[in-house]
């Protein structure tokens, strides 16, 4: 971890070294607050390659959520202005269908982006809820009970429940984005039945189904991929998931601990088709990433 944290220093963005900072080393939500500041523009949405696999200074949905994220995770809330800026944002920013913000924006296509970032006419037939239902979460989680927020935030995740309910297959990383606003959700559990027709039980039961059946359970293939992994999805023992899942979730710790590099980060297994000298950039910024994310999984199951 010192190297790790020596390596953050040299070539990581100074966001992901507060956040360092934040989980390891007393370092305050105020310094967080500092640098991820810097990628937010005056509509109160982010931009600015936030996301590092694309450069669009302009505010975005998909940029807003990793900024969401990252705000979750240090526990800021409404009396922080960054935070009461951004559910601005999520107001003021036209969804494109009943629930869903626009995940790639035309823009996108004028500045560096990795392929899956490229926008097109088609684009939200795949991307669907990701990251939408986790930006309605955000509007629930941050705002007063009855407030606008509040209402368009659960307004929001009314087809998103639906689709959920009904749908054969899910990308994983959306899959991902409906069990962290499970989480996010948690204390609201009594309006699930009014406002979805579905108790909270009865969400979560059909989310831990289709997780069971898209995590990848084989370890030998982990090296070298870009897999949806146990612990993608369980982030501490609470976790509903971690009973069902707790073999491969030691197996993916031990692998974490096997795959850091001499400086005791990871590698990226994904890359562009184009923009090669941008993406050197990228992918240092997702080491960063990742090493935080990492270490602090790793630490909640107790192995650092």
């Amino acid at each position: 971890m010192e190297r790790a944290q020596a390596w953050l220093k040299r070539y990581g963005r100074p966001l992901e070294m507060a956040l360092w900072d934040f989980h390891f080393a007393g370092g305050s939500k105020e310094n967080v607050i500092r640098y991820l500041s810097a990628f937010q523009n005056e509509d109160g949405g982010f931009g600015h390659g936030l996301e590092p696999d694309f450069w669009l200074p302009k505010s975005s949905p998909m940029a807003s959520w990793m900024a969401g994220q990252i705000l979750v995770e240090i526990k800021a809330d409404l009396s922080d202005e960054i935070v009461e800026r951004l559910i601005q944002y999520l107001m003021t920013c036209e969804q494109v269908l009943p629930g869903m913000w626009p995940t790639v924006l035309p823009e996108n296509n004028d500045y560096p982006h990795a392929p899956w970032w490229h926008w097109s006419e088609e684009a939200q037939t795949t991307w669907m809820f990701n990251p939408s239902v986790e930006l309605a979460a955000f509007l629930v989680y941050w705002s007063p009970p009855y407030s606008r927020e509040a209402a368009l935030g659960w307004q929001s995740l009314v087809p998103a429940v639906k689709y959920i309910m009904q749908v054969d297959g899910v990308d994983w990383h959306e899959l991902r984005n409906f069990w962290q606003c499970l989480k996010l959700l948690r204390h609201h559990e009594g309006r699930f039945t009014a406002q979805f027709g579905y108790t909270f039980s009865e969400v979560e039961s059909r989310l831990k189904g289709l997780i069971l059946e898209t995590v990848d359970g084989e370890p030998a293939g982990w090296a070298g991929a870009y897999k949806p992994l146990p612990l993608e999805f369980v982030k501490d023992a609470s976790d509903p998931l971690y009973s069902e899942l707790k073999p491969l979730v030691e197996e993916n710790l031990r692998f974490f601990l096997s795959s850091r590099d001499k400086w005791g980060i990871w590698g990226i297994t994904w890359g562009w088709a184009d923009y090669p000298s941008e993406f050197a950039i990228a992918s240092r910024y997702w080491q960063g990433i990742r090493a935080v994310e990492r270490y602090k999984t790793l630490r909640a199951f107790g192995r650092v």
